[in-house]
């Protein structure tokens, strides 16, 4: 998607993320990501708007086109190197009415609060309750959060205010790198939270599981499972294969339970299936199913969440029922949940 939006075409692209003076910036966000979420933030004239993830200043030119030359942008991000970057290339544009500030984009931006809008371009572990109290009362936050405690297991989702207490307007299937405390080396490719197993030889893979609580404190239940992956038993072609992975992704949260886990293999393919202490069972993204055996009762469960996916339609995200559950744990906030929908 190009976009035809006139805001959107104003904003030169490749001046931010492939400017001649920086270089190409590597591992950014996705245009199409971009403009889908600006667009869904529904920005005024004459908004402030809080963003949690510089980037590469693309994001927050995008939005300081929207919000106009009565509006302003703060723009936060945990790396430094970014901040000054996206404030040189603004500038260079005339731009003037981004701030940009190094800062941890949990805690949002205090000193410039309130904000009419918030944009967040990474996954934090949940909605912060800090994101909601910098939030004016009509507010809106367009934010990419967690459905479980999972790396890659997110719904970028449309919050509105109602008498103080945030709800969900609506979801879409997507997502972003995780929030971190400290500035991530482009060449990092373990996740920075929920992985419970991982290994770098012959090279990198780990596993993330549902049921870590039940694992003992040496993590062996989530160390045999990635084992019985990273050797399996048994291979097979899924039947259905093309898959719709992000459809799967989230309704396997739905049919899977405590016993969904994703897992990154040698090979840098991902897999989301059913694991054990002793036994497991994934789909790869290419349609390529590895278990431990063919009688394997991971095999099994994978095979029926599977034909629950096929009978519900392999539904888009409209379908999930999202709702905010409050929690005062080391970070509060808001769990996002999803349920099951209605199959016609």
């Amino acid at each position: 998607m190009t976009t035809a939006d006139p805001l959107h075409a104003s904003v030169p692209e490749q001046f931010y993320v492939h400017n001649p003076d920086r270089g190409e910036t590597l591992h950014r966000s996705a245009a199409e990501a971009i403009h889908r979420d600006v667009t869904a933030l529904k920005v005024r004239e004459g908004d402030h708007v809080l963003e949690i993830g510089t980037g590469t200043g693309y994001s927050g030119a995008l939005l300081a086109a929207r919000a106009g030359a009565t509006g302003r942008v703060t723009s936060i991000d945990i790396s430094a190197h970014l901040v000054d970057w996206a404030d040189r290339l603004h500038r260079q544009r005339g731009v003037t009415t981004i701030a940009c500030h190094t800062a941890d984009g949990i805690n949002g931006y205090p000193p410039h609060a309130p904000y009419q809008r918030i944009a967040a371009w990474c996954a934090p572990p949940r909605l912060p309750r800090a994101w909601v109290d910098q939030l004016a009362p009509d507010g809106r936050i367009v934010a990419c959060l967690p459905i479980a405690a999972q790396p890659s297991t997110t719904l970028v989702t449309t919050i509105a205010l109602t008498a103080g207490q945030p709800h969900v307007e609506a979801v879409t299937f997507g997502g972003y790198a995780q929030s971190t405390a400290t500035p991530v080396d482009d060449a990092l490719t373990l996740p920075g939270r929920w992985v419970d197993h991982h290994t770098g030889h012959p090279s990198p893979a780990w596993i993330s599981i549902g049921w870590r609580d039940h694992d003992d404190p040496q993590h062996t239940g989530a160390r045999t499972a990635l084992n019985l992956l990273r050797n399996p038993g048994h291979t097979e072609t899924y039947h259905h294969a093309p898959l719709d992975w992000p459809s799967w992704t989230a309704h396997s949260v739905v049919a899977g339970g405590s016993h969904r886990s994703i897992a990154a293999l040698d090979d840098g393919k991902r897999g989301i299936g059913h694991t054990t202490a002793t036994t497991a069972a994934v789909i790869l993204t290419d349609g390529t199913i590895l278990a431990d055996s063919t009688r394997s009762p991971s095999l099994t469960a994978l095979r029926s969440w599977l034909h629950q996916w096929e009978q519900a339609g392999q539904p888009d995200a409209s379908w999930f029922h999202p709702r905010l559950v409050p929690n005062n744990g080391d970070l509060p906030g808001w769990d996002l949940r999803v349920t099951a929908g209605i199959t016609l």
